[in-house]
């Protein structure tokens, strides 16, 4: 289900214990993700059975899915009457799409092993594709036992009982569910879809009003209730459900879409259309509670078979990429992006996710060619003019990037400038790298103005960018500090924010208060470059000049960038050089250090909406991403 993030957090944590049991429950410990569509023989087999085997464990490891998929395939035929190896062989054929593959290893576990609850879940989820709802419901009863397992069992038997036409018996199957308050809204909600599929309209109604009055800050629910109502000729209640949620998530492309269908007078198609889509809801909202419970394989599992049920469910196929994403298997990702339908209000955000995660696997030129082109499709879309702007800023071209900024803010709608907060951050830091300081702090002074108190971790990352440039023109010193501790109050984890912090106390030479902020930073974030840098040069102006000397290698150890390298390796040679005026105060404050740019934003996670689309991530201000020392 596609959620706010609190209702994300309490669903999750209410279907968490689904995620532990069919799934979970039934896969090895170096079980693997994998990718969708698996052309498995473009991997070169290893000579021997061992050879495949520690091929698959070392791509799983390095989460080249694919390739586990196809060394584990080959393993298998060295030994077919290996069980366990049998199983991890399935488990990442079915993870990564090859279900024909997949099936055929189910099968062969089933006849082994009758208790494999996966193996079982997957061949039920075969015969109700096929239409063969009495197998069905047999392999779904054998798939796990548990609270867990049960639940999963009874939602998909009751949609098998709805594909054979028996919707009493499917309510009574779903009646038997008793749990927590959202387990009962999963319910209705289900029971709500298979009336109306069974033609029940009064049950149906009864059902889906009962799940959006308990819940209507989820969007699936939202959208189901509101397609039954526009289908029952009250579109006024649709409307209103619509714009109920709009308020919680503004601009979402599936609410917008269906609200200027309702207006035009054009009909909504009911959410779900047969068993077998109904079925695949059930799959989706598992896969996507684990997905936002940071389950990822089995939230692979359950995408995977839900797709398999039903292609054409684009959120479903938008979940699993944006899970591969997270999973840093960056192009698996953009392949499922791509195969979300044309038809999908989805389509544009999947073709804009794309762009980012070309420039997030350093094809920039690449994704600056993607999003021109999907700019060129839709020339007054907000989002893909702001898309093409973050990745401009991270190309470092920094004039275009405020002027695609500029283009994307002139189409803000009168009233709506708080839905774009990150559209004036996002120029503001442009402005700042491009060396218009002026522009840049009206820009970032809007955005605090701007900025929603529901999102905390974004403020911290405003204000923290805001304060420190202020620090580095030796502006505004007491108000920065004051910013910073804000910053650090709201994201104390930050270690980013953090050196921030520690940076400023020692541009300010405070040397003492230095060392304790960037050491503090160290900790959160030992592998950043600059953060070690940073605190080799509080150290060495404390006189722990030794101590200095091994973060400043330890630095240089970390890959910094070549400027700052090469500013290291003068340290290491040399030391700091002695201050030539005063140290600084909020009197007699510092000469500003050389920024560098900003990354371009963390792909937008559908699941985790707290930070809007291209909202800065974590990272995505000054401090250890933003701001280098002065040298």
């Amino acid at each position: 289900m596609i959620m706010n993030g609190t209702t994300a957090r309490r669903s999750a944590a209410a279907l968490a214990l689904m995620l532990m049991g069919t799934v979970a429950g039934s896969l090895p410990a170096a079980a693997l993700q994998s990718r969708e569509s698996s052309p498995i023989s473009e991997y070169e087999p290893a000579e021997s059975l061992e050879g495949n085997f520690l091929s698959a464990y070392i791509a799983g490891a390095s989460k080249d899915t694919a390739a586990a998929a196809s060394f584990y395939r080959e393993a298998v035929k060295g030994d077919p009457r290996n069980a366990e190896l049998l199983e991890r062989a399935f488990v990442s054929l079915l993870a990564d799409g090859a279900m024909t593959d997949a099936f055929r290893a189910a099968e062969r576990l089933a006849t082994r092993e009758g208790s494999n609850g996966l193996a079982q879940l997957a061949l039920g989820v075969r015969q109700l594709k096929a239409g063969q709802y009495a197998p069905a419901r047999q392999s779904f009863a054998r798939s796990g036992k548990g609270a867990a397992a049960d639940l999963t069992a009874t939602l998909l038997t009751a949609w098998a009982y709805a594909g054979a036409g028996d919707g009493k018996r499917a309510n009574e199957t779903l009646n038997r569910l008793r749990g927590e308050r959202y387990f009962n809204v999963f319910r209705d909600y289900h029971a709500g879809l298979i009336a109306a599929l069974v033609g029940d309209k009064a049950e149906a109604e009864r059902k889906l009003k009962a799940a959006f009055e308990a819940d209507h800050n989820t969007l699936r629910i939202v959208d189901a209730y509101a397609r039954f109502a526009a289908g029952i000729g009250r579109t006024d209640l649709a409307i209103d459900a619509y714009s109920q949620f709009e308020k919680t998530m503004p601009r979402h492309p599936m609410v917008a879409d269906a609200l200027d269908k309702l207006k035009a007078g054009k009909p909504l198609p009911p959410l779900i259309a047969s068993a077998q889509e109904g079925a695949a809801e059930v799959l989706y909202g598992l896969g996507s509670a684990g997905s936002t419970q940071g389950d990822e394989l089995p939230a692979v599992v359950y995408l995977r078979l839900a797709l398999y049920l039903a292609p054409e469910h684009a959120v479903a196929r938008l979940t699993l990429a944006d899970t591969l994403d997270r999973m840093k298997q960056t192009e698996r990702s953009n392949e499922a992006y791509a195969q979300i339908p044309a038809s999908s209000p989805l389509k544009l955000n999947a073709d804009i996710q794309i762009g980012l995660n070309l420039e997030q696997m350093g094809r920039g030129d690449e994704a600056l060619e993607h999003l021109n082109g999907v700019l060129k499709a839709n020339p007054d879309n907000i989002d893909v003019i702001s898309a093409l702007g973050n990745v401009q800023r991270s190309r470092k071209k920094f004039a275009e990037a405020t002027e695609t900024y500029t283009r994307a803010i002139k189409l803000i709608p009168a009233g709506s400038e708080a839905n774009h907060w990150t559209l004036y951050y996002f120029r503001g830091t442009a402005y700042e790298r491009a060396g218009k300081w002026n522009e840049a702090e009206a820009d970032l002074k809007k955005a605090l103005t701007l900025l929603p108190p529901t999102q905390p971790n974004a403020k911290a990352q405003v204000l923290n960018y805001l304060a420190y440039s202020w620090v580095d023109r030796n502006m505004n010193i007491d108000e920065s500090f004051k910013m910073l501790k804000q910053a650090v109050d709201l994201s104390p984890r930050d270690g980013m924010i953090i050196d921030s912090l520690g940076w400023a106390y020692f541009r300010l030479g405070r040397w003492d208060d230095a060392v304790r902020e960037l050491e503090k930073a160290v900790e959160l974030k030992p592998g950043d470059p600059t953060i070690n840098d940073h605190l080799g040069d509080a150290y060495w102006r404390t006189g722990r000049r030794l101590e200095g000397k091994f973060q400043w290698q330890h630095a240089k150890d970390l890959n910094p960038e070549p400027d700052d390298l090469e500013k290291i390796n003068a340290k290491l040679k040399d030391g700091l050089p002695e201050p030539d005026k005063p140290t600084a105060t909020a009197e007699n404050p510092p000469a500003p250090a050389e920024p560098v740019p900003a990354p371009v934003a963390a792909p937008h996670n559908p699941q985790n909406p707290e930070l809007p689309k291209g909202a800065p991530a974590p990272g995505d201000a000054p401090g250890s991403a933003d701001k280098k020392p002065g040298g």
